[in-house]
């Protein structure tokens, strides 16, 4: 085993107080920009609704009163 004096941790590196302080603000890191890339990839729910309301209004199922209507409910 190596020695590296007393101190010494894991690879010679040691422990200095703020490794943990910089281990636990990469992790939160890391967590916050995969939360955010798993929503880019979700289409919001207002807009998957104005998808299905076009389609409906296109296909002839609704009038455009009533589209007009459920658009603005749904864009606010």
């Amino acid at each position: 085993m190596w020695w590296h004096g007393p101190g010494m941790g894991l690879f010679g590196w040691g422990f200095m107080p703020g490794h943990g302080l910089l281990i636990a603000l990469l992790l939160i890191f890391v967590v916050i920009a995969m939360t955010r890339r798993a929503q880019q990839r979700l289409p919001s729910a207002g807009m998957r609704g104005l998808d299905i309301l076009e389609e409906r209004y296109a296909k002839g199922e609704i009038q455009r009163d009533e589209y007009l209507q459920k658009k603005q409910d749904l864009v606010g």
